[in-house]
């Protein structure tokens, strides 16, 4: 009986040992892994260290969120640039591109650097004539899309991050519907984390009207995989192939009504007409291959002549792990450093790698007036700690930081020099340089950029500036969890 306990103890020692030898050679292997990918030296020493310090959750949260697939190219749009309607697009484009120079424009001639930066990283080709709309109110650009969705006569595309069963996108939903039974091709394509909440009973009403609906990147037990991570954040309307919108709004009543949590939602989204349309109507037929595996090449169709003589040039951009570069952090980074005068960005979720932080630390330690403004309450704990572990340092280099109060700011804009903004779904921080797709408009255009400097002007009125004197007061208690969150910082 004795012998029999001890073999007992000794073979459930040896099972414990094998399994534990077993663990820590997969920890220690993905550790290893993770080190080889080369990624940013921050965000794999933060992945080593929880894979080393939460063995069991550390891993489980590497598989699903943390591998690093833009140099697997798993999402390689490169097959696609030679489809029929982006080639003619792209030639055609090509022909206008040249003429800004002819034309002596000096916001073009000031950012020449920028705009064949991304003509290399993106192929984001710069379009001249466009009429823009600029709404930072959610009831003036719902009411906008409402009526130019109702004006449709042949497609409607949409693409969202959010779509939300709620007032606003029911009031949405039946005009798709409606245009869709009267012969109007109409695509929506959601984003299946961001729109988790959205009813089988919703989707079903529009599929059932012939409306074409599909998921983004569909992640459901049991096929939950490593792609989890990477999100859709564009958001994207095209109708006719003549009207567009891009920007930071989702279809969700809170960029309307607000809520009673942070109350109400700023945000910005613009309207599109002109060239840039159509670089628009590209990214999204090009996400919609992603989702349906199908091909829309009727060019005349979804690429219908455009007749507009506002001169505003732009380019329309597009990140994520479907680019081979990281082409809006690239954009950012080299318009920052090129500053003279004045940097000034809203964004609500602010973790910037470490070549935008030094980059805007640099501007203003030479002397280009930088300023912030971040949320003085956001919807995102974890991340709203994080954003304010960088206040101090900020400071410290004569970075003027604001912390909005007149609700939650979810704007992502960024105004240089007078003559170079963004407008688009791209927030200051790594998950929207590395992680999610996302899409920008880069507008090198005086007249434009005046207006966003003058509402950013305008919320720094309604923000509190924080000083350096202040800010060192702050409880030990909101001091620690600021450093917690920056630890995981590189992960958000």
């Amino acid at each position: 009986m004795a012998f029999q306990t001890i073999w007992k103890f000794l073979s459930t020692m040896n099972i414990s040992l094998v399994l534990m030898m077993i663990y820590l050679i997969t920890v220690f292997s993905t550790a290893i892994m993770v080190i080889r990918e080369k990624r940013d030296p921050v965000k794999t020493s933060t992945w080593v260290l929880i894979l080393i310090l939460l063995p069991i959750i550390g891993l489980i949260f590497y598989i699903f969120f943390g591998q690093y697939h833009r140099k697997e190219k798993i999402f390689n749009r490169k097959g696609l640039r030679d489809l029929e309607q982006i080639e003619k697009l792209s030639q055609s484009q090509v022909v206008k591109f040249n003429k800004p120079y002819q034309k002596n424009s000096p916001t073009i001639a000031n950012n020449l650097s920028i705009i064949t930066l991304l003509l290399n990283n993106s192929k984001s080709l710069l379009t001249e004539y466009n009429e823009i709309e600029i709404y930072q109110d959610g009831k003036e650009a719902f009411d906008s899309i409402i009526e130019v969705l109702r004006s449709a006569k042949s497609t409607i595309h949409i693409e969202f991050y959010i779509v939300s069963d709620d007032k606003i996108g029911n009031s949405i939903k039946d005009i798709l519907i409606q245009k869709a039974r009267s012969g109007v091709e109409v695509r929506l394509a959601f984003d299946d984390v961001g729109s988790w909440s959205l009813s089988k009973k919703y989707v079903k009403s529009l599929k059932e009207a012939g409306v074409k609906v599909h998921p983004f990147m569909e992640v459901k037990f049991p096929l939950l995989t490593s792609k989890a991570n990477y999100r859709n954040h564009r958001k994207i309307i095209v109708v006719d192939g003549k009207v567009g919108f891009i920007g930071g709004m989702n279809i969700a009543d809170r960029y309307i009504e607000g809520n009673k949590e942070l109350g109400p939602w700023r945000d910005t989204m613009i309207k599109l007409q002109g060239e840039a349309v159509q670089s628009l109507q590209v990214i999204f037929l090009v996400d919609w291959y992603f989702v349906t595996g199908k091909i829309i090449s009727d060019r005349n169709k979804y690429f219908p002549e455009q007749n507009v003589q506002t001169y505003h040039p732009i380019q329309i951009t597009a990140s994520g792990p479907d680019s081979d570069w990281s082409s809006i952090m690239q954009a950012f980074f080299l318009a920052i450093t090129k500053a003279k005068h004045h940097i000034y960005i809203a964004s609500p979720y602010f973790v910037p790698n470490e070549s935008i932080l030094t980059a805007l630390k640099t501007a203003s330690l030479s002397g280009v007036d930088v300023r912030i403004i971040l949320p003085g309450k956001s919807d995102s704990t974890v991340v709203y700690w994080s954003s304010l572990s960088y206040v101090s340092e900020l400071i410290e280099a004569g970075i003027k930081v604001y912390l909005y109060q007149h609700g939650f700011n979810h704007s992502k804009i960024l105004m240089i020099d007078g003559s170079f903004s963004s407008v688009g779904s791209a927030n200051m921080d790594i998950r929207s340089f590395e992680d999610n797709f996302e899409i920008a408009a880069i507008i090198y255009d005086e007249q434009i950029t005046s207006f966003l400097e003058k509402s950013f002007l305008s919320d720094l009125a309604k923000s509190k500036l924080v000083t350096d004197a202040e800010w060192s007061l702050r409880s030990h208690k909101n001091n620690l969890k600021e450093s917690v969150a920056r630890l995981f910082s590189p992960l958000f």
